[in-house]
């Protein structure tokens, strides 16, 4: 049977971090949206309302974390969403970087926004396709 009684503590702990981080980064993105910019000494948005946009789906990404949460092998798909965000995220960043279009150093909020969470989600995704979850 899955659910949260048979899923491993760190399952709904590394959920839940996500959660909390994503909600954080996209909150921090909306009330300050050229601020990003300025760390990476780039020239700020046009238009900062699509960038608050961006930090608006990020924080919405951390409520359907939050959600996952309860139940992380019930809600796989949410996490199989993330990981596909968190995967494809850097390929279009190293894209436009080696294009030339974006300076190399913005890539470092891909570390904290995408990578660090590469191994998780997909650990987490592998134990709910496999439908056996060991016991905590």
């Amino acid at each position: 049977m899955s659910g949260a009684r048979t899923a491993p503590r760190w399952a709904g702990a590394v959920l839940r971090a996500a959660a909390a981080y994503n909600v954080a980064w996209g909150t921090f993105v909306v009330a300050s949206p050229g601020t990003l910019f300025s760390w990476a000494e780039m020239e700020p948005p046009r238009y900062p309302e699509i960038w608050q946009c961006v930090g608006m789906m990020v924080g919405v990404y951390g409520v359907g974390y939050g959600i996952a949460a309860r139940d992380p092998v019930r809600h796989w798909p949410i996490v199989l969403v993330g990981l596909l965000g968190k995967v494809l995220g850097p390929v279009g960043f190293l894209w436009s970087a080696a294009r030339g279009h974006l300076p190399w150093v913005a890539g470092w909020t891909i570390v904290g926004n995408d990578l660090v969470w590469w191994v998780p989600f997909g650990l987490l995704l592998r134990l709910a396709w496999r439908g056996t979850m060991p016991s905590r």
